[in-house]
């Protein structure tokens, strides 16, 4: 059965958990609280937060998603003939996200080279919308939760490449170098004369939480309990099933579930305003 966003805070809202370390134990051992937010978000997407069966719950992975990914290439997960997401674990004080080597993605390009081949033909596609999904833990439990759309806080992915290819070319003007064939900014070889030394170079990407990113959006006054929020563009909300979006403005009826129509910075030029949904939920 399909799956997309919405479904997933539908998922939620009717059964909040934020204790997931212990809510993973038992049986499905985690290796920590950032082991226990990838299966958490698994779960609240294939509808299986309730599940103890591993085999069952296998097979509804199976149904929802097209590919899971590894730690070393972005993303996460796909869901079949939708979205990709990209899970991020921080410490409730950061204020940026580690990415490591791939830079902020507004869109999911299936030519980019920091992808697998198994995630690349897991279905057909060419460009996917990715979410970044954002959690930030203590060593138990998960205090905030984010889902913020790429394309509403990274720019065109001809920013980064700029920066990139730049830094790339200019390894290659240095002379007298032997560099080697990588999907990082590059790697020297033999740079000593006893050809005994190498030189990695790789990028490290990072980004401010979107908590500081969209520190302009008015929230409701909650100070305590989990809190979670979502951020999309309105073009993008308007695109999902009518019966998703009944469903979920159903439950903004009292569980303490708000959709607010907002405007937020335009990515790749501040000056223009883009119509959007921004929507929180509190717990505890």
């Amino acid at each position: 059965m399909p799956s997309n966003v919405l479904v997933a805070i539908r998922n939620l809202i009717n059964n909040p958990v934020v204790s997931i370390v212990s809510h993973y134990s038992g049986r499905n051992r985690v290796n920590g609280v950032g082991d226990a937010l990838e299966k958490y978000i698994k779960d609240l997407f294939a509808g299986t937060l309730l599940c103890d069966d591993e085999y069952q719950k296998m097979q509804s992975y199976q149904e929802v998603f097209s590919y899971t990914g590894n730690q070393n290439n972005p993303p996460d997960i796909i869901l079949k003939a939708g979205d990709s997401i990209e899970v991020k674990k921080i410490q409730s004080s950061a204020n940026t996200l580690a990415l490591n080597s791939s830079y902020p993605k507004d869109k999911l390009y299936s030519d980019s080279t920091m992808l697998t081949d198994a995630c690349k033909s897991c279905e057909v596609w060419d460009v996917k919308d990715i979410v970044y999904v954002v959690g930030s833990v203590t060593d138990e439990s998960l205090n905030e939760l984010w889902f913020v759309y790429g394309d509403c806080f990274a720019a065109d992915k001809l920013v980064y490449e700029r920066i990139k290819n730049t830094v790339i070319s200019g390894l290659h003007s240095i002379s007298d170098i032997e560099l080697a064939q990588t999907n990082e900014l590059g790697k020297v070889k033999k740079v000593d004369p006893l050809g005994i030394t190498d030189l990695r170079i790789r990028g490290m990407w990072s980004i401010f939480h979107p908590k500081k990113v969209f520190d302009y959006l008015s929230k409701q006054n909650i100070s305590s309990g989990f809190k979670f929020y979502c951020i999309m563009r309105e073009e993008k909300f308007q695109s999902f099933s009518d019966e998703d979006k009944n469903n979920l403005f159903s439950l903004a009826e009292g569980k303490n579930f708000f959709i607010s129509d907002v405007f937020i910075k335009n990515p790749n030029n501040p000056a223009q305003l883009m119509p959007a949904k921004f929507m929180e939920f509190y717990h505890g």
